[in-house]
């Protein structure tokens, strides 16, 4: 292993998965103070996330399958960054689908994402000495049985052949091999969990709860609730998030760290107020839950509190305002397919 540290101010900063959802929002964080490397295949994600950042100067946009090894030494757009003198300080795994329609569509994609993209990432991190965080879920816990809110020491209900195992079992391969890595070869790496996330960029239609219910709102078409009036979950907005995930990159914790929203809030309240925030007036209906549907828990977040000083600020209804404003203003409102790529 050959260990480098930048002899610029600015780090070489690795995220995967960049164009999507959470990833590009990443990009757009970092790239403020370091040099970013964006790697993503388009298979979730897309341009149109990243398009404003392609003529800065401290961002280069790689498209890559993380299934496949890559050398960053080798590649010409990266001259700039100079990968073989001052090597990679730190990388962000979030490249993996997460759309839960895409469970049966993306399903050997979903895992391989997850086993042969972490790993190929993890040699990455080796090769340079890098830190490296895995972007995992709060899904790894699965359904809440009794343990509720789940802490970091719950080994989850999941069912390792169902209709939701490839994202699930995907993630806790991913968090084993990165274990795994870290012991053996005595990387810094760092495993966050992060719980529903939500805020600009998502798809409408890719089967998450709230762009659907804002698609559907902002379009006057009824809001479809796949279950019933008393269902709950919890929802983080996109830029808490990160703040979570920047300092535990910062930290000298390695995780399993929760990130997420302590609050608990019922399916119903949450179509309410996006129907009041969107100014529509359209139904609620409630209907048998899908395939991929399952009870949502919560995360504790104690952990992220006494380690990290970290807890989520942007309440629910700021979080859906700025959300609204922002999917009221893209041109995919109102099409089949919707343009917003998820991490």
């Amino acid at each position: 292993m050959t260990t480098r540290q930048a002899p610029f101010h600015k780090k070489n900063i690795i995220i995967t998965g960049g164009a999507g959802f959470l990833g590009s929002h990443l990009c757009d964080l970092l790239v403020q103070h370091h040099k970013v490397i964006c790697l993503d295949d388009f298979s979730t994600g897309l341009e149109d996330n990243i398009h404003h950042l392609l003529p800065n100067p401290n961002f280069e946009f790689v498209r890559h399958d993380m299934t496949e090894p890559i050398d960053l030494t080798q590649l010409k757009e990266l001259k700039a960054f100079q990968v073989p003198f001052q090597g990679i300080q730190e990388i962000y795994h979030l490249a993996t689908p997460a759309s839960p329609k895409d469970y049966t569509r993306l399903n050997i994609e979903t895992l391989t994402a997850n086993s042969l993209g972490t790993k190929y990432t993890l040699e990455m991190a080796h090769r340079f000495g890098a830190k490296f965080m895995l972007v995992s879920s709060g899904s790894i816990y699965g359904e809440p049985v009794q343990q509720t809110p789940f802490p970091e020491n719950y080994w989850g209900y999941v069912d390792p052949v169902g209709v939701r195992s490839p994202y699930q079992e995907g993630k806790r391969f991913a968090e084993a091999l990165t274990v795994a890595y870290r012991k053996r070869h005595e990387l810094d790496t760092k495993i966050v969990r992060l719980f529903n996330t939500y805020g600009p960029r998502m798809r409408l239609t890719d089967g998450r709860m709230i762009p659907e219910f804002v698609g559907a709102a902002l379009r006057n078409q009824p809001i479809i609730i796949h279950g019933n009036r008393d269902d709950s979950s919890s929802f983080c907005y996109v830029s808490d998030a990160l703040e979570g995930m920047v300092r535990l990159m910062q930290s000298h914790e390695a995780g399993p760290l929760n990130i997420g929203h302590p609050e608990e809030h019922t399916v119903y309240e949450v179509a309410q107020k996006v129907i009041a925030w969107s100014g529509s007036r359209p139904d609620i209906r409630f209907e048998p839950p899908l395939e991929y549907s399952s009870k949502q828990g919560i995360p504790s977040i104690r952990q992220a509190r006494e380690v990290l000083g970290w807890f989520p600020v942007v309440p629910l209804d700021e979080g859906l305002q700025r959300t609204i404003d922002f999917m009221r203003g893209t041109r995919q409102v109102g099409l089949e397919t919707l343009g917003y790529g998820a991490a």
